[in-house]
């Protein structure tokens, strides 16, 4: 036997059991009913065992079945070369961060290469060094929900600082901002305003930014601001309708109007039902946020009014009505109506998309575009 292996092939314990029987070659190929070169190869090493031929041997010499498969497995095992140690560490960025789907969105070059691929995913995460690609420097540790924010949610935000801090813009002016606020409410009578919102925003020094969510992030927005100087808002349009577009982009103008995430991102997840409500139980922020984005779409005194009186038959005229008379289009009546009733199929033919009208000339990453940054 060879000792080039610590692991002998399976043919040397056949050897073994032949010596103890005192059984020769031909012997145990008589017994096997085969020819006893091609046992021979099999006591050599030259030849694996395969399982039929494990579970004969089994029966041959009275073991398991898989007595002699595990041998095998043991010794093919042994003599496999070591893998390559760039195989643990992409399997480590991998389980951190959804490194394929970057790649695939052009957030990283593809290489096989780990240890550059680490430098890239450090460089993008903003980390110390590409060893510290786990612990990305200025990180929202939580989202509106109080929870830690997930690895697929830190990708995301860092892609919308990434294109924001290449985009120039004037300086932020918080009263031109606010004095926008009545013009953005003018939009809402028709689909086709929400192509004017990144203009008018980015003039009161607004960086808006879509980009297309990660996979499971359920990410709506975010408020973050660049030197705490510059705010920014991403959106993903995780919902392609008009009422969640206008409430999202509310709520994140509330953030920035009240300067909330200056010393850390607001992320914004699920941004709806409970979450879109003025409950208690929700952080200040994201209550007073909450709050004015409600109010703004629709006066709450006026939409609460009208559900009394008309809950709960909501005759499609009256909604059309009702909206022609707030100004707003149908569909962010009914995404009102839905939500404080939560009965989900109202209407919803109102809930027109809105995508294909904002994303034109606005700051986009995703839906098959990337970002020249």
């Amino acid at each position: 036997m060879s000792s080039e292996f610590q692991v002998p092939p399976p043919g040397y314990y056949i050897q073994e059991e032949l010596d103890a029987r005192g059984w020769s070659q031909r012997d145990l190929a008589f017994i096997l009913g085969i020819q006893e070169t091609a046992l021979n190869k099999i006591i050599n090493g030259k030849t694996g065992v395969s399982i039929d031929m494990s579970r004969a041997l089994g029966t041959a010499f009275d073991v398991d079945h898989d007595f002699f498969a595990n041998l095998q497995k043991s010794y093919d095992l042994a003599r496999a070369p070591a893998p390559d140690p760039a195989i643990a560490r992409r399997a480590k960025l991998q389980t951190a961060y959804p490194v394929r789907e970057m790649i695939k969105r052009g957030w990283l070059g593809d290489t096989s290469d780990a240890a550059q691929l680490q430098a890239q995913l450090g460089r993008f995460l903003r980390a110390a060094n590409s060893n510290d690609v786990l612990q990305p420097r200025h990180a929202a540790k939580k989202t509106n929900a109080g929870e830690e924010a997930t690895p697929a949610q830190l990708a995301w935000l860092y892609r919308v600082i990434q294109i924001a801090e290449a985009v120039p813009s004037p300086p932020y002016a918080e009263r031109a901002l606010k004095n926008k606020m009545p013009q953005l409410k003018g939009l809402m009578a028709e689909p086709e305003g929400a192509q004017h919102v990144p203009r008018m925003l980015m003039e009161c020094g607004v960086r808006l930014v879509f980009v297309e969510g990660l996979p499971n992030a359920k990410i709506d927005g975010v408020c973050v601001w660049l030197d705490q100087t510059a705010p920014v808002i991403g959106m993903s349009l995780r919902f392609d309708r008009i009422d969640n577009f206008w409430f999202v982009l509310c709520h994140e103008l509330a953030h920035v109007l009240h300067r909330h995430g200056k010393t850390e991102p607001i992320i914004d997840v699920e941004l709806e039902g409970e979450r879109a409500s003025d409950s208690i139980t929700l952080i200040d922020e994201e209550r007073v946020a909450n709050r004015a984005a409600a109010e703004h779409c629709i006066s709450q005194h006026e939409i609460a009014t009208f559900i009394a009186r008309k809950d709960p038959f909501f005759a499609e005229r009256d909604v059309i009505g009702f909206a022609r008379r707030m100004q707003v289009h149908p569909g962010i009546v009914v995404g009102q109506i839905q939500n404080r009733t939560k009965r989900w199929d109202l209407l919803r033919r109102h809930l027109v998309k809105i995508r294909q009208q904002v994303l034109p000339g606005a700051l986009v990453d995703g839906w098959g575009q990337v970002a020249p940054v």
